[in-house]
């Protein structure tokens, strides 16, 4: 069964995938910034809980997230079309069809901005640890994972948004 409580498919074509239904749990000013942003959650529908697939689409533009960074969670990315520039805190990469890239959790904050004229197609894995937190170097922005499962987010002197 999935979230909604339907019989999981066995398979689906991932570019047929319900597409999420807002971009973004950011609260605004950011939320906005995440409007060239289409994921596609590629695990729910299976059920699964441990981890989470997206296949995220950027158009010229568009931006993965906030550059970030999770306590607890690994995160994976996958390119398969179009060349997104890797941001970090220290260095840019530009990367192509087929190269990969990955985030230890609490290692260099990262995400990925679209500078090119082509949407970039990508896949993004990450599991889903309790008691993550992600931080955000260049926001005025922290986050927690609820025990609820949902991100709730404050201001970094702790003020909710």
């Amino acid at each position: 069964m999935n979230e909604a409580g339907d019989p999981a498919p066995r398979a689906l074509k991932a570019g047929e995938a319900e597409k999420r239904s807002k971009p973004s749990n950011y609260p605004e000013p950011f939320f906005s910034r995440m409007a060239k942003r289409e994921k596609r959650p590629l695990g729910t529908p299976f059920g699964l809980t441990s981890f989470g697939v997206n296949l995220t689409r950027l158009e010229p533009g568009g931006e993965s997230a906030l550059l970030h960074r999770h306590s607890r969670q690994d995160e994976f990315i996958y390119i398969l079309e179009g060349a997104p520039t890797l941001i970090t805190e220290d260095e840019e990469i530009t990367l192509s069809s087929g190269m990969c890239a990955g985030f230890p959790a609490g290692g260099v904050a990262h995400h990925l901005v679209n500078r090119s004229d082509a949407d970039v197609l990508y896949l993004e894995v990450g599991d889903r640890s309790s008691g993550d937190a992600v931080s955000y170097p260049q926001d005025d922005l922290q986050a927690v994972l609820g025990p609820d499962g949902q991100w709730q987010f404050t201001h970094k002197d702790g003020r909710p948004y």
